[in-house]
C-alpha cells in the first residue's frame, strides 16, 4: 500500500515538473520575443539568476559563457551611467525608495551599447530585516532610444545644411555659457537675394550648402555652427570676444567668400556682414543676438562685407561701391 502511494506521488511529481518545464519554455520564448528579461538577485552572495537567455545574448555572450552575478552586471554598466544606476539600486536596498527603476546603458562584449529599462524590488528579508532577495525586469529599449535620439536630432537640425537650427543653438548656448566665456558671431549674407532672383531658389540652396562646407573647414572643432534660416548663420565661439583668434576667424569667414560658388546654372557671388558680440553674465540667447544683430547692421550701413564689434565696424573687405571703383 505504502509503495503504491509513493509511486503515485513520484509520478505526480514528474508530471508537475514536466508542466512547469513546459510553462517555463513558453514563458522564455515569449520574453525573448519582447526583449524582456526577468532576474533575481540573492543579495548576500551576489548570485544573479536570469530566468531567460536574453541577458547574455544581449551582451554578446554564448549560453553559460557569462557568469551571472552582481559584480558581472556592475562591470557591464556603461561607465557614464554606473554611479547613477548603483545609487538608485542601493537607495531601494536601504529603504530610501519603494522600488528600483532606472534607464541606463549596458556595454556588450564587443563594445556595442544597449539601452535598458531596469526595475526591481526587494521580495524577501532575513530575520533581522535585511534584504535577502530582489526580483525585477530588464527590458531592451535600444530601438526606442535610437528613435528618440533621431527625433531630437531632427528637432535641433536645419534640414538643408545639417547645422543646428535656432532651438539647437539655444540649447548649446546654455550649455557653453555654463562652461566659460562665450562669443557669438551673427552672419547675414550680402546679395543673396540676387542669387535667388537670377539663378533660382534651387541654386540658392546649393550655395548655402557649399557655404556650410567652407565654414566647417575653417572653424576649429570646438566652434558651434548654426543656421537661423534664410541666409542667416551663427557661430558660437567658446572663448572671450577680445581673444585675437576671434577677429582672425571672423576675417577668415569673410575671406572665404572671395571665390564664387560654382552652381548648376552659373556662378553665385555673395558677401558676408557679421556682428560679433561677447556674452555677458545676465544674457540669454535673445539678448546677445539682439546686440550682434545691431552690430551686423552697422556693417550693412557702412557698405556691407565686413565685421563689427562693440567698437564699431571693421572692414573685412572693400565695400561693394569701393570695389567697383578700384576695378574701374
Amino acid at each position: 500500500m505504502y509503495s503504491r502511494e509513493l509511486l503515485r506521488l513520484q509520478a505526480e511529481n514528474e508530471r508537475l515538473k514536466r508542466i512547469a518545464a513546459d510553462a517555463r519554455e513558453k514563458l522564455e520564448a515569449a520574453m525573448d520575443g519582447t526583449g524582456l528579461c526577468v532576474w533575481q538577485l540573492h543579495v548576500p552572495s551576489g548570485k544573479l539568476i536570469i530566468f531567460n537567455r536574453r541577458w547574455g545574448s544581449m551582451l554578446g555572450f554564448q549560453p553559460k559563457e557569462l557568469e551571472a552575478s552582481f559584480e558581472v552586471w556592475k562591470a557591464h554598466l556603461h561607465p557614464e551611467d554606473r554611479e547613477e544606476v548603483l545609487r538608485h539600486f542601493f537607495d531601494h536596498l536601504h529603504g530610501r525608495s519603494p522600488f528600483y527603476e532606472v534607464q541606463h546603458r549596458m556595454v556588450a562584449k564587443n563594445g556595442a551599447i544597449t539601452w535598458v529599462q531596469d526595475r526591481g524590488r526587494v521580495v524577501e528579508w532575513d530575520t533581522r530585516g535585511r534584504p535577502l532577495r530582489v526580483m525585477g525586469t530588464h527590458i531592451d529599449i535600444t530601438q526606442e532610444k535610437e528613435y528618440e535620439q533621431a527625433l531630437s536630432r531632427l528637432a535641433h537640425k536645419d534640414p538643408l545644411t545639417g547645422l543646428l537650427n535656432r532651438s539647437g543653438l539655444i540649447e548649446r548656448f546654455r550649455t557653453l555659457r555654463r562652461e566659460g566665456e562665450l562669443t557669438l558671431c551673427f552672419i547675414d549674407l550680402d546679395d543673396f537675394k540676387r542669387v535667388n532672383d537670377t539663378l533660382g531658389h534651387r541654386a540658392g540652396d546649393r550655395l548655402l550648402v557649399q557655404l556650410t562646407e567652407r565654414l566647417r573647414r575653417l572653424c576649429p572643432p570646438e566652434v558651434v555652427l548654426g543656421r537661423l534660416g534664410g541666409d542667416e548663420f551663427v557661430l558660437l565661439l567658446p572663448w572671450p570676444v577680445h581673444r585675437p583668434h576671434t577677429r582672425q576667424l571672423a576675417q577668415a569667414c569673410i575671406d572665404c567668400l572671395d571665390e564664387p560658388f560654382e552652381l548648376d546654372n552659373g556662378e553665385g557671388q555673395v558677401g558676408m556682414s557679421m556682428g560679433v558680440e561677447g556674452v555677458r553674465e545676465p544674457d540669454d540667447f535673445a539678448d546677445v543676438m539682439a546686440r550682434a544683430d545691431a552690430a551686423m547692421y552697422q556693417v550693412k550701413r557702412a557698405g556691407k562685407r565686413g565685421m563689427a564689434f562693440n567698437t564699431g565696424p571693421v572692414a573685412g573687405h572693400l565695400a561693394g561701391s569701393e570695389r567697383q571703383r578700384h576695378a574701374g
